[in-house]
């Protein structure tokens, strides 16, 4: 055998000995190898220098805190973080077996160990060979720190190397004893619990500074399988691995045998233990916070938990531990069983979200949120922004008589119908939005066209589909619906002279070295002229004292605003039941929705359509926990049925002619589409002219 060898090698010089010796390949497999070394050098070491280290400790120390509106503290996210102690509040004991069994040499390297990783890369590849799909260790404590806290788990050569450097990067800034601590308080120890302190309550109800040798004996060997050797559920796994590490005490001469084989003997001691440092106090809203600064500020879930930014927001605590406990409040549900519910509460002036609820029963972090991803039927909500204030900017006015009689709209006959079949001769426009009646906006949409209630739609922020651009949109009939928090933010227009304020949560992100890398604008646009805006209100005060709303009238206060039914349709429709129930008020402070009804229908779930047996005794209590809560701003208009109070005549007109206020507000409405198309086009122009000066800027190589 060895002779055929010699020969075959013998072969092989023979034939590639001359080309080899030729091009001097030896040098150039040389060179390559220097290059790879030279390059992966000045990567791994940009990697360090661009990483900040400096900042490490604090970022773990610190939870990200969420403060209100008045820039008080209002709860915290622990994310994977447990309550952090200094090494000096850390047993010796817990110290000793982590040292023995994860890395001996820990105070006699440089962050990393070349035997260590020679053996992590042969084992690796024996395990693969034998077609084992596990890795084996070989990284120090400094390296896994640093894998914990700046890289991924996932098992490739570019994250060991840039471990390796960031290893390197870490000794240079902090002592050994300051990583250990670091690297035992950023472990995780199974159970949902992160730290070494934690994990000693959890486990054995003691602080991490009261441990003794079994319990740091255990808890370090949890260290390379935390759910493996979990030892509430695994704890014959759990006693097995804490003996091993009672031997590598042994071998590390910090216990003699007799010793070991003295604890070994003892049992695991181990029991549940209740422990809890979240103050995640505002489990929807705080939801509703990390979406925002993942979706807009563009922020990662782990930097959210684990980097201890500040994040100041608009939360009002008041109203929102107010509208929590309502929906812990029986009676304020009177559908029960497996129904839902969700609420929003917003600023009018600014469109900061004080409160918001996203649902019933237990709370799953950054679950579903009714209030923000809930996309249903609006219902009647719709009809002040796709139908009314559209049709007040063209010669409308609050007393124009509305069609309501049965009647086929459009091409396509389209044939709405009013609750219960109601029909009757021409209604003013008021008493038809006070009783929502569908025939009348439909017929005012058709009046208008199509397109500019869904323009008007789109523009208020609503997700309109090119499918819904028909009549059927003027009551709610939409493909793929709108959330409460949409509709929150519309309705903000009519409470704010005509303004629309843009919903959001977050006003300003700090992290954890205090630099300011978040400062939210408030963003505005204009819906309606104030004339506009101020008719509406005019006529949606009604809607609460006179019609569909009053089952929510909050007691003492005045409000304006709409509700909403979803009527069941098709063979299972009766005349009492619905699929959605809507209720949006506000005051010119501040707007507040309420949506009730099932998640699903599928098996036949439907509610009353009566607004007393659905969202208003919800509504009605949050409206009166909420206002007094604000600058209780009194309306700048009265009510339509005030001001019909002074009619003369048997004509039920108001002194004042109708005509001419259909008239202004035509003209305010001309006014406001030239002032936005105005504003639209000097932004265009703005836009090309920065566009213009950076392209100058580039040919200067500035």
């Amino acid at each position: 055998m060895m002779t055929r060898m010699k020969a075959f090698f013998a072969w092989i010089r023979r034939i590639f000995g001359p080309f080899w010796t030729r091009f001097q390949i030896n040098r150039w497999i040389g060179v390559f190898i220097l290059t790879v070394i030279l390059v992966i050098s000045v990567l791994g070491t940009f990697e360090a220098k661009t990483t900040d280290v400096s900042d490490l400790k604090t970022r773990l120390q610190s939870s990200t805190e969420i403060y209100d509106v008045k820039d008080n503290k209002a709860g915290s996210i622990a994310g994977q973080k447990g309550t952090y102690v200094s090494f000096d509040k850390i047993s010796p004991n817990a110290v000793n077996a982590v040292l023995a069994t994860e890395d001996r040499n820990f105070y006699h390297e440089p962050g990393f160990s070349v035997t260590g990783m020679i053996r992590g890369a042969v084992t690796t590849v024996y395990y693969r060979i034998r077609g084992i799909n596990a890795s084996a260790g070989g990284s120090t404590i400094t390296q896994q720190l640093v894998k914990n806290a700046f890289l991924t788990q996932n098992q490739t050569i570019t994250r060991k190397i840039r471990e390796l450097f960031l290893a390197i990067q870490v000794e240079k800034e902090y002592s050994k004893h300051d990583i250990l601590s670091m690297y035992l308080n950023n472990a995780y120890f199974g159970q949902g619990v992160w730290g070494i302190q934690d994990a000693s309550l959890k486990y054995f109800g003691v602080n991490a500074s009261d441990l003794s040798v079994t319990q740091g004996a255990m808890l370090a060997g949890m260290l390379q399988s935390p759910n493996g050797y979990d030892p509430l559920n695994y704890p014959k796994n759990a006693l097995n691995r804490r003996n091993q590490v009672l031997q590598n005490l042994v071998n590390d001469k910090k216990l003699s045998q007799s010793e070991a084989d003295q604890y070994a003997a003892t049992a695991i001691g181990a029991s549940d233990h209740n422990v809890d440092n979240s103050n995640y106090n505002y489990p929807y809203f705080f939801d509703a916070v990390i979406d925002e600064a993942i979706n807009k500020y563009g922020l990662t879930e782990s930097e959210i938990l684990n980097d201890g930014y500040k994040i100041y927001t608009t939360l009002n605590q008041t109203d929102q531990k107010n509208l929590q406990d309502d929906y812990e409040t029986s009676w304020l549900n009177p559908i029960g069983g497996d129904s839902q519910a969700a609420s929003v509460v917003m600023d009018a002036k600014t469109g900061g979200v004080r409160a918001v609820v996203g649902g019933r029963g237990e709370h799953v972090f950054r679950g579903f949120n009714r209030a923000t991803s809930m996309y249903r039927s609006p219902g009647s909500t719709i009809k002040p922004i796709v139908d009314y204030a559209p049709s007040l900017s063209r010669g409308f006015s609050y007393d124009s008589e509305l069609k309501n009689e049965k009647t086929s709209f459009g091409t396509n006959g389209y044939s709405p119908s009013n609750y219960a079949d109601y029909t009757s001769e021409d209604v003013p426009m008021y008493v038809a939005l006070e009783n929502s009646y569908n025939i009348p906006a439909v017929w005012l949409l058709d009046q208008m066209g199509v397109s500019v209630g869904y323009n008007a739609g789109i523009k208020a922020g609503l997700p309109l589909k090119k499918s819904d651009k028909n009549l059927a949109m003027g009551i709610g009939g939409l493909q793929k619906g709108v959330t409460p928090l949409q509709m929150t933010q519309a309705y903000t227009s009519f409470a704010n002279d005509g303004v629309m304020s843009q919903s959001h949560f977050i006003t300003k992100i700090v992290d954890s070295s205090g630099k300011v890398i978040v400062k939210a604008k408030e963003k505005q646009t204009r819906l309606w002229s104030k004339k506009v805006a101020d008719e509406m209100t005019s006529m949606m005060m009604g809607v609460y004292t006179n019609g569909t709303g009053k089952a929510a009238d909050p007691y003492g206060y005045t409000v304006a605003g709409k509700t909403g039914t979803t009527e069941v349709t098709g063979s299972d429709s009766t005349a009492t039941n619905a699929t959605d129930s809507w209720a949006i008020a506000y005051t010119p402070d501040v707007v507040v929705t309420t949506w009730t009804g099932y998640d699903s229908s599928a098996n036949g779930e439907t509610i009353p359509v009566s607004l007393g047996q659905t969202a208003g005794p919800l509504m009605k209590t949050t409206l009166e926990q909420v206002i007094p809560n604000t600058d209780q701003t009194a309306f700048g208009v009265k009510s339509v049925r005030q001001k019909m109070s002074t009619v003369t005549g048997e004509s039920g007109k108001t002194n004042g002619s109708s005509s001419s206020n259909g008239f202004s507000n035509a003209l305010d409405g001309i006014q406001s589409d030239i002032k936005d198309g105005a504003n639209q086009a000097w932004s265009n122009v703005k836009d090309g002219a920065q566009a213009a000066w950076t392209g100058i800027q580039s040919l200067f190589g500035n």
